[in-house]
Order: C-alpha cells, then sequence, then structure tokens
C-alpha cells in the first residue's frame, strides 16, 4: 500500500470522526433545547413568566437553556405570589 493511499485513508478516517462527533454535539444541543422547552411549559410559573423564558429560549438556544436549569427551574419551584 502507498502511503498516498493510507494518508487518504487517515484523512477518511478523521472525517468520519469530526462529522460523528458534530453529530453527537448537535443531538446534545438539540436534547438540551427541548427538555428546557418541555421543564419551562410544565413548570408552575406564571404565563407571563413562561412567555419570557420560551422566548429567551428561542432568542438565544444554547444559553437560554442552560440559564433555565441554572437559574430558572430555581424560581419556578417557589410558589406563585400573589
Amino acid at each position: 500500500m502507498s502511503s498516498l493511499a493510507a494518508a487518504g485513508d487517515h484523512a477518511t478516517t478523521w472525517s468520519w470522526l469530526a462529522l460523528g462527533l458534530t453529530g453527537a454535539v448537535l443531538l446534545a444541543f438539540v436534547v438540551l433545547f427541548v427538555s428546557a422547552l418541555f421543564s419551562i411549559l410544565g413548570s408552575r410559573l406564571t404565563g407571563g413568566m413562561k412567555l419570557v423564558w420560551v422566548v429567551f429560549a428561542f432568542c438565544a438556544p444554547f444559553l437560554g437553556s442552560l440559564l433555565w436549569f441554572a437559574f430558572g427551574r430555581r424560581d419556578a419551584g417557589e410558589p406563585v405570589r400573589r
């Protein structure tokens, strides 16, 4: 086997690895976003606050989802103040 063919096989392997890694990251992002939306909509927040979180999640999907799980869920567990 020539070194040129071996280099081509090596590049193909790295291409598939990069494609698989990109797919896994994309799948994790989609799961995070969808789970944040279900969590927001199922929370005990008022309608206005749910709308704010949903809009924020759609405007900044990654950051909005992370912030929801870091801070929003904590606020959603508290009783609704009237």
